[in-house]
């Protein structure tokens, strides 16, 4: 019996040790991953802003999370608020600009938070909208999906392909194809749906049933439960927004974002610390938008944002009235195409090379906030329009799949907390920015009431006034008149 014993403590024994063995590089790893990612967290988070956040800065940064309404505000807004030569080189694919020392004054881009880095620090704001992960993921399928679709105009995917290639030199604007996240997005929905068309057109699928769900054809479309399961989607779509707010999407220009974006997607606990630098990002912004309350966010826009920048502009205007010298004006109105950067967008784009005062006098000198609500509400509703008959064109192609919000409804709860697991750094993300929305509404209606009160007491202020110089004019006509009187009296005397 004893060497039988021993044998089996001799085995327990081995086992303990092999089973040390494997545990301890696990082990180890996370150790590592905690301590890198902690190490980026700790270093981010000591960070600190030193102007005043609600102070408008010399270059706007409009961190544009994307499918939340961003080019809305960039067409409908900011392009009523800055001249195209004060717009910084496009930057969607790549910087085309010296950052250190940029002759513009607004940037508009998918780029996430690290590009802040190579931005003059302490002259630069920040501004961005965020939307409900939810919301935000299937609108980036059935974006991603619409973009691809336009392509099946093409007999296969190599055609579509070497057409896209000998048309993208040609065109002075930016290709959907060269921003992020479309850049990985739409080529792999495009593949899949020639792949889909091929097989259709040799009789594949024969074993599906037809369905009503335009989220789940498989004959047509990838369906969106395994879009969302892909790998790219995991590195991409997933938790994107907290990921480009903190500046570690796969697009960063921080050293360690790769390290750090592998840790968190193995650890998916690590993800807290990423969270928290996010959260810190947020409350350093100048501005923070809902996509869910659009009016709200607009509305808070026009006040927080425009009204800043269009102080601005007079002020510059004001400047530049004052001197003669065109050597003297601002770098900040001479035209970015000098140094071979083009203008991001060319809509009602202005004569070349530089802004005169008088320009600026007359494009911004009529311009309030209110005006500025009033073309934003025209402008959107056009916006929406030319999207809309985009949209249904593209469909088209991928009939008899259509996506709405009632399609939406028809998708499976399990998907629906899928996809909300997938996003759990997203969700808490949107709920602290809802926060901080809310308190920016508070602190406008405070506002907006202070200058109700002042105004209401300058208004008081002046009737009083008006009242004292009324009286006292009339106690002199009184006392001329009785002046007059007595002088009258004694001469009749």
């Amino acid at each position: 019996m004893a060497p039988a014993q021993n044998v089996v403590v001799l085995a327990m024994l081995l086992a303990v040790v092999f089973t040390s063995l494997n545990a301890s590089p696990t082990e180890d790893d996370f150790l590592h991953c905690q301590r890198t990612v902690k190490r980026w967290a700790t270093s981010s988070l000591e960070t600190k802003v030193k102007e005043d956040k609600h102070k408008l800065q010399d270059l706007l940064f409009f961190l544009h999370i994307p499918r939340t309404g961003g080019r809305t505000y960039f067409h409908c807004f900011l392009r009523r608020l800055y001249y195209s030569s004060l717009e910084c080189p496009r930057s969607y694919d790549k910087l085309r600009f010296d950052p250190s020392k940029p002759n513009c004054r607004l940037m508009v881009t998918h780029d996430d938070y690290s590009v802040v880095s190579k931005l003059p620090r302490g002259s630069t704001s920040v501004v961005t909208i965020l939307r409900n992960p939810l919301d935000r993921v299937f609108s980036t399928y059935e974006f991603s999906v619409e973009v691809a679709a336009r392509f099946l105009v093409h007999p296969n995917l190599t055609s579509a392909t070497q057409m896209t290639g000998r048309i993208r030199p040609k065109n002075k604007g930016v290709s959907t194809l060269d921003i992020w996240p479309w850049k990985y997005l739409v080529p792999w929905i495009r593949e899949d749906l020639f792949t889909r068309r091929e097989i259709r057109s040799q009789g594949g699928f024969s074993s599906i049933d037809d369905n009503n769900d335009s989220y789940n054809m498989e004959k047509i479309v990838m369906p969106l439960h395994q879009f969302i399961n892909d790998p790219i989607a995991h590195d991409i779509v997933h938790n994107g927004a907290t990921l480009q707010v903190a500046g570690l999407t796969n697009n960063s220009y921080f050293a360690e974002s790769h390290e750090v974006r592998h840790c968190i997607s193995k650890y998916r606990s690590l993800g807290e610390y990423v969270l928290e630098v996010a959260k810190k990002r947020l409350d350093d912004m100048l501005y923070i938008g809902l996509t869910e309350d659009h009016r709200e966010s607009a509305t808070m826009f026009a006040n927080v944002v425009g009204e800043q920048v269009l102080s601005q502009f007079h002020t510059l205007s004001s400047s530049m009235e004052q001197s003669n010298n065109k050597s003297e004006l601002s770098p900040l109105f001479l035209d970015p195409e000098g140094d071979g950067g083009r203008i991001q967008n060319t809509t009602n784009k202005l004569e070349e090379s530089e802004v005169s005062a008088e320009n600026v006098e007359v494009a911004k000198e009529n311009m309030t906030v209110a005006k500025l609500m009033e073309a934003y509400e025209v402008c959107i509703s056009s916006l929406r329009k030319a999207q809309s008959r985009r949209r249904f064109s593209s469909l088209k192609r991928i009939s008899p799949a259509n996506f709405s919000k009632e399609a939406r409804r028809q998708v499976p709860e399990a998907v629906l907390k899928q996809i909300m697991s997938l996003n759990s750094l997203d969700v808490e993300l949107y709920k602290y920015a809802q926060g901080i929305f809310f308190q920016q509404q508070k602190d406008l209606m405070e506002k907006e009431r202070q200058k109700s009160a002042l105004s209401s007491s300058h208004a008081a202020q002046w009737k009083i006034s008006l009242l004292v110089v009324t009286v006292l004019l009339f106690l002199v006509i009184i006392f001329l008149l009785v002046s007059a009187r007595r002088r009258t009296s004694k001469l009749k005397i």
